[in-house]
Formats: structure tokens, sequence, C-alpha cells
């Protein structure tokens, strides 16, 4: 990946790096933005932006810093799937806004022993050689979350970087009386209530999941609704139901889009086990096995329904087809 908008000392290159003691030099001195970013909404934004800013001032390389697999996996690795950005899906967000680097620290059980005042001296001085740090306001680190905004000031002005803590970004919403925030917990409880409007007003856009079409059944072509299967993977699972959606085929989401209509769930009319998403595309002719898919949920419709047969399937398939036409032509992509 290219990219390249800034001069200063940095290659102009989209990287990413997996191990903080093999940083190359020209890659060290960034302004890094801190955080676990899952989703990228418009509060990480703010964040990565503002390292952004930074770096453009002073002729920095911009960097972020974030984990895999996220704190909350390592510490209950029993937790329901939760992920709003699979790490791939994420750095592409990421470097969507021009950053030149991403450094991932693996969160194991060796990173988690890791003081706060180890963290600075050993990830962000002698590893990433950081100049500057940015991160939210409420932003917490190391065993025991023992580090927090005032630390990094206090270390940064011991060990030479600079320090900007980010406050809080909300937005308003008629039926609350205070203005909510930015955070990835409200597109998760947004999502699994039907509510992707709600989850693209935090997220900034329509909330996708990506994943590469498999093989099904093929019952969908026998009744003339022929459909893309993807497995979901470790994706947080929204409300079972029909939505309707836009879907770009194509690596990381390039290429053509097509507006359609998915379903999300276990089909019980075929006593499905498995939670799919199944997605018919208006108006497209071709072979989409393989292909990697980037389906947006743009609107729920209905929740998930068993029918008593075919006809009745078929019928509820068209009606929903309908819908989501009417829906999606009234919105913008």
């Amino acid at each position: 990946m290219t990219a390249g908008r800034r001069g200063g000392n940095f290659t102009g290159v989209m990287r990413v790096f997996r191990h903080y003691q093999s940083i190359p030099e020209d890659a060290r001195g960034a302004v890094v933005a801190i955080g676990n970013f899952d989703g990228v909404h418009l509060g990480h934004r703010a964040v990565i932006g503002e390292a952004g800013a930074i770096a453009h001032a002073t002729a920095r390389p911009w960097g972020v810093l974030t984990f895999e697999p996220h704190p909350r996996a390592f510490f209950a690795p029993g937790t329901p799937h939760f992920r709003l950005t699979p790490f791939h899906a994420k750095a592409r967000q990421i470097f969507a806004l021009g950053v030149d680097s991403i450094f991932v620290q693996q969160f194991n059980k060796a990173f988690s022993s890791l003081t706060a005042e180890d963290f600075i001296e050993k990830v962000l001085v002698g590893g990433i050689g950081a100049r500057h740090v940015v991160c939210g306001y409420d932003f917490v680190f190391g065993k025991g979350r023992g580090g927090n905004c005032e630390m990094l000031l206090s270390y940064g002005q011991k060990f030479g970087f600079d320090f900007t803590a980010v406050r809080a970004q909300t937005f308003k919403v008629e039926a609350a009386e205070d203005d909510l925030p930015f955070s990835s917990t409200g597109i998760r409880d947004a999502l699994t209530a039907g509510d992707p409007r709600m989850a693209a007003r935090i997220l900034g856009r329509t909330f996708e999941i990506e994943g590469r079409v498999i093989a099904g059944d093929q019952r969908g072509r026998t009744i003339g609704f022929p459909t893309a299967n993807i497995a979901l993977g470790t994706y947080l699972r929204p409300a079972r139901g029909v939505y309707a959606v836009r879907v770009r085929i194509g690596e990381g989401g390039k290429g053509r889009e097509f507006n359609g209509v998915a379903n999300l769930g276990k089909r019980p009319t075929f006593a499905g086990e498995a939670d799919l998403l199944e997605v018919f595309l208006f108006d497209f002719e071709g072979d989409l096995y393989g292909k990697r898919l980037g389906v947006g949920l743009v609107d729920f419709l209905r929740p998930e329904k068993k029918f008593d047969g075919i006809d009745q399937l078929k019928a509820q398939i068209a009606a929903d087809s309908e819908q989501a036409r009417r829906i999606l032509s009234k919105t913008e992509p």
C-alpha cells in the first residue's frame, strides 16, 4: 500500500510493524496515536486525526499503535464475538486516513504483565521512539491498568516526548437528555438492537462485514434468489434478521458496488445451526464464489422468521427485495 502525503523523515509507504524491538530507523520518531480502535469510529478518528495534524505540523511520520488480539479477547476468551473490525478491516480504515505506519503490539501473557512504566520505557521510547503520543482522555494501560494520561505526561517530560490527550467526542440524539459519546460499545449496542443507522452515525460510515464467499447449499438458485454466503468469523453478531445492504466486490471492499438484501442468522426455515450472512445482489450476473465482499448493513427490515414452505419464503424474499430497493434508492451510497 502506498500513500505519501507529506514531506518529512519517512518513506511515503504505509507499513505494518509487529515487533517493537525491530522498528527500522525511518519509522522511529513518529507522532503516535494509541488505542484499540475497534471500529475506527468518529471518536477514534479524532484521536488519530490529532496525531496526523501534529505530524503534518512537525514533518514527522504519522503512526498508530494498536493491540491484537483485542485485550478483551485475551482476558475473557469465552466472550461472545464482539469485533467491529477484525485487524485487516481496521488497518484498511486507519490507512485510509493517511497514516504512514501501524505498530501492532501482540497482546499476550508477557505483554499483559508489563507494568505501565515498562510499557512507556520499552515500547514507546525504546521500541517505537515516539516523539509525540496522542490518546483519548480516558486511556489506561499497563499491568492492572496502572498507567493513565497523567503518567504519560509526566514520563514524556522525563524521556523527551510530547503528549496530547483528546477530550471526549460526543453527538446529539433527540431522545437523550445529554450528548452521547462516540464509542465502540454504542455501536455494538445499536447493531445488536437492529439499528444499523445509529451504528453508522457513530462510525461515520455504514457498518460492513467483510468476508470471502463460501459454498452453500445453493437453495437460493432453485427459487430464483441466488445468494452469496459469508461466514461471520470474529465479527460481532448483529440482530438476526433481514437487511437492506450495499455490497462491494473485491479485495478491501474495492470494485463494483451493488444494492441488495441479506439475511443474517440461522435460516430457521432450513434448520440452520450456525449464523451466516446470505446476500442477494440486485441486477447482478456472474459467479461470486471465492470473491471477497464488503457487505454494508444499511437498514434493518424485519426479524428472522421460519416459513411454512418454499412458496411463502419466495413471496417474502420478493417483498423484502422490493422494500430494500425503495430504501436504498433514497439513501446516499
